[in-house]
């Protein structure tokens, strides 16, 4: 089993399948996809799942940064054009642990089916935890320079239907829950 990420793809694709071949734009994404061929080349049967933003029920490093902007403790922006397809820990733990444990090879796509930007997941911790989504900063990357793929759609839909793990949605599982 190995880990990859979205990070491989360029972005300029409308959505990634798992037959799309990396092109990625970043060190970080040439290592990862390197690592896909290597492995792949050690381990022809090895499982190799990518995915995308990876979020918990409080301590991801993105949930500690929309609260950290939300009470003012650091600058920046969530950006509105940069969108990825955040997946849940527990949903993702669940797909590996099921992908091992199959006769599944190749590469998967284990990410949540909610393509959004970086500031609606933002609104959506906000929403959860009762923090006020106004105080969040918006930008757009585009106008940074910073490197990298803006738009990364991952479609996990041949590897969902493989799994009865269901890989939910961030608007799902970052809805706020009833008191």
């Amino acid at each position: 089993m190995h880990v990859s990420s979205d990070a491989v793809f360029s972005g300029t694709t409308a959505r990634y399948d798992e037959t799309h071949v990396p092109d990625p734009t970043t060190p970080y994404g040439a290592a990862k996809a390197a690592a896909e061929t290597a492995i792949k080349g050690i381990t022809p049967t090895a499982v190799i799942a990518r995915t995308s933003l990876i979020i918990g029920d409080g301590d991801s490093q993105h949930e500690r940064h929309v609260h950290a902007l939300a009470a003012g403790a650091v600058t920046g922006a969530l950006f509105t054009d940069d969108v990825r397809c955040p997946v849940h820990v527990t949903d993702l733990a669940s797909a590996l642990l099921e992908l091992a444990a199959s006769p599944y090879s190749g590469i998967h796509h284990v990410a949540g089916k909610d393509a959004i930007s970086r500031y609606e997941l933002g609104v959506l911790i906000a929403r959860r935890d009762g923090l006020d989504q106004a105080t969040l900063p918006t930008g757009l990357r585009v106008d940074t320079g910073l490197p990298g793929p803006i738009d990364v759609r991952l479609d996990s839909t041949n590897t969902q239907a493989r799994l009865s793990t269901r890989l939910r949605g961030a608007r799902e599982f970052l809805a706020p829950t009833p008191n």
